[in-house]
């Protein structure tokens, strides 16, 4: 699955998608088949794992909640790494299947971008963050400056532009309007629902900053000392061993 840039590994197009299929099943089965139903709490890159054939495996637990019969969300002390966590955890403490979701959606655009971290940089974009920029990308019909360069052109521009599309999905500001994950599923599957329910969507601020990356500052004392340090540490190279 790795083709060789510059004497290091890089992983193809049809890897990465393997790769968040893969991911989006083993979220999907924990939010929907398992009883009770778990939240996991922590996605990133560093806790999707994978063998030797590049199935992915959802790792690490120790965030995870579970959801009881008739439970929708749980409310908690706030959790996570800082900057996968979604707006209304943030604001309320309220976690659910939907914070999954958006934490996904930043794992789809490490996968598409191949970066490790999620900064972008002034002179790429000044006005937001990597969601907003992917916005104004895809709307541009300039993903070609989003996806991971070393990939050299070598996947399909339609498939990325529809990644793309179900990661901002995923990462919508109000929790009502993501989807859940079986129907992310779906969407990596083909279903062709993807086009439609973006053209719905795509206009949809969020209420409080016009945008839907929102401007909020955590302070330190949302996380123990172990926690803190922990949200600094630097995603694991999806493509690197494990």
């Amino acid at each position: 699955l790795a083709a060789y840039v510059s004497g290091r590994p890089a992983l193809d197009w049809a890897g990465r998608k393997k790769i968040a299929l893969g991911a989006a099943r083993g979220l999907a089965y924990l939010h929907d088949r398992c009883d009770p139903r778990i939240i996991h709490r922590d996605i990133k890159a560093s806790n999707i794992l994978l063998d030797e054939h590049f199935q992915a495996i959802v790792s690490d637990f120790g965030l995870a909640k579970l959801l009881g019969q008739g439970q929708s969300h749980v409310f908690t002390a706030i959790r996570g790494t800082f900057g996968r966590i979604a707006p209304e955890y943030l604001l309320t403490g309220e976690s659910s299947d939907k914070t999954d979701v958006y934490a996904y959606g930043l794992l789809l655009i490490e996968l598409i971008t191949g970066r490790k971290r999620l900064d972008v940089n002034p002179d790429e974009f000044e006005k937001g963050g990597v969601i907003d920029w992917a916005r104004e990308l895809l709307k541009d019909g300039l993903l070609s400056s989003f996806v991971d360069e070393r990939l050299k052109y070598n996947y399909n521009y339609a498939e990325a532009e529809e990644m793309v599309q179900i990661a901002l999905l995923c990462t919508m500001y109000r929790a009502a309007h993501r989807p859940r994950m079986s129907e992310v599923v779906r969407m990596l599957e083909g279903d062709g629902s993807v086009a439609g329910r973006w053209e719905r969507l795509k206009d949809v601020k969020a209420p409080e900053h016009g945008a839907e990356t929102p401007k909020i500052v955590l302070s330190p004392a949302h996380y123990s000392e172990e926690e803190h340090n922990s949200v600094e540490l630097e995603a694991v190279q999806l493509s690197g061993p494990r």
